[in-house]
């Protein structure tokens, strides 16, 4: 009599778990097909698809946007202006407060401390009211104590419009901020540099130009581009203390003509809009500015001839290889390290000894 086997595991495995596994990869190997960008363009027509169903069904007047759109753009030069204007105040102020704050005289050391701690410590809008209505009451105060050349002079000095003081408030804030930026882009040049200046001879200020500075730039840039970028935006904050339409940014005409018509949201809108198109502009101009400096820096290039050593000291010339030499990282006792040309056994010289 013939029975049949019926154990446990001789039938056929299932195959439910290799079809979705080969459905899967044959959904990756679809995708590496595509191009990155073709997918990240693909990705960024969604969100504006989504966006845009978002806006209709929200119902705004967009016969409104294109009606007034250009009298809320006309504020992006107040934007732009302010702007340069204060990073270049920014600048020179993290100049200095980084030299203070690396200096070992303890004037220069509390002071830079004490501006970086205050302007860090309290909040921009509250600087900028400060610079405005209470400097402006400092100088009355003071003004009775001077004769009368220097009463005229002080109340003239310390009565700021709108827009100086908001000049004035976004360059000490952005300045305390930037002050550690340009202290760890001087930190990071390596000591073995100011060494050398030194033994050349050279003053502090000839090091600091010469030497320092000019290597710091390419560490101190990038993040100075990302703050230009924060202050265009922060420059709607000038709104608050009240400025001629003639000088009025792109926040501040949208909120006016917003009110007036009862229209807040689409007014808006237009203005965030602008401030986007300003950060996209800028970001593009900032990363070519970041190429170009850090030509020379990049570690590893593959296009370096096969004849230099890298920059990692792993990749050895053929003059050197061919006498045996080699190229070997190494630390020479500083913080800058050193490296040494040592002579290695080749196989040549295991067969053929001196």
């Amino acid at each position: 009599m013939k029975t049949e086997s019926t154990g446990v595991g001789t039938g056929p495995p299932p195959q439910g778990p290799k079809e979705k596994a080969g459905l899967r990869e044959r959904l990756e190997q679809f995708s590496l097909r595509i191009p990155y960008r073709a997918k990240l363009a693909v990705v960024w027509l969604v969100i504006f698809l989504i966006l845009a169903a978002i806006f209709a069904a929200a119902g705004f007047d967009t016969q409104w946007m294109r009606d007034n759109w250009v009298f809320i753009i006309k504020g992006i030069w107040v934007t732009i202006f302010v702007s340069f204007i204060a990073i270049v105040g920014a600048v020179i102020l993290a100049t200095f407060g980084a030299l203070g704050r690396l200096s070992k005289n303890p004037i220069a050391y509390g002071v830079t401390g004490f501006y970086t701690s205050f302007f860090r410590g309290t909040p921009l809008i509250v600087q900028l009211f400060l610079i405005y209505l209470a400097l402006p009451q400092i100088g009355q105060n003071l003004a009775p104590r001077f004769a009368d050349p220097y009463r005229g002079w002080i109340v003239t000095v310390t009565l700021l419009s709108p827009v100086m003081a908001g000049i004035v408030g976004l360059s000490l804030n952005y300045g305390a901020y930037m002050t550690e930026i340009f202290r760890a882009g001087i930190q990071s040049v390596s000591h073995g540099q100011s060494e050398a200046a030194e033994a050349l001879g050279m003053t502090y200020r000839q090091k600091m130009r010469r030497i320092v500075l000019p290597q710091a730039l390419r560490v101190i840039i990038p993040p100075t581009g990302n703050e230009f970028i924060a202050m265009m935006k922060d420059t709607a904050l000038l709104s608050f203390l009240g400025a001629a339409i003639f000088w009025s940014d792109p926040f501040r005409r949208a909120t006016l003509l917003g009110r007036a018509a009862f229209k807040n949201m689409e007014a808006l809108l237009v203005a965030a809009a602008c401030y986007w198109a300003l950060t996209a502009i800028f970001t593009f101009f900032q990363r070519k500015l970041e190429t170009r400096v850090s030509k020379g820096y990049v570690r590893g290039g593959s296009g370096a001839p096969a004849s230099k050593v890298t920059s990692k000291g792993a990749q050895v010339g053929a003059p050197l290889a061919q006498h045996g030499v080699t190229y070997m990282p190494g630390s020479g006792g500083g913080p800058g390290g050193s490296g040494g040309l040592i002579e290695m056994p080749t196989p040549d010289d295991e067969t053929n000894p001196r």
